[in-house]
């Protein structure tokens, strides 16, 4: 049987549910398996991403992008630099 990969909102929309699930009275076995997803599932993803709001959730992954931007960003201008210092020692 494949895997689902679940978003990280989808994780979190879930694990509000069985917030949900539990307030009414259901147990844990109950309320994750309404999810479809197993116990220890439900607990790799609680202690990952309990507590966590869906802009919290958004934010690490704008920062990879932003930081692999930057990382471009300095390996051509360490480029840049490296050439115009050959360049300048007239080594061309």
């Amino acid at each position: 049987m494949a895997r689902k990969h679940h978003k990280p909102e989808e994780i979190v929309a879930k694990l509000r549910q069985v917030e949900v699930l539990l307030a009414q009275g259901k147990s844990a076995v109950e309320a994750v398996r309404v999810i479809g997803v197993t116990e220890q599932t439900y607990y790799r993803w609680r202690s990952e991403y309990g507590g966590l709001k869906l802009d919290q959730v958004r934010r690490p992954k704008v920062l990879e992008q932003e930081n692999g931007r930057l990382r471009r960003a300095v390996a051509d201008l360490t480029l840049e630099k490296l050439a115009l210092k050959e360049a300048a020692l007239g080594n061309w």
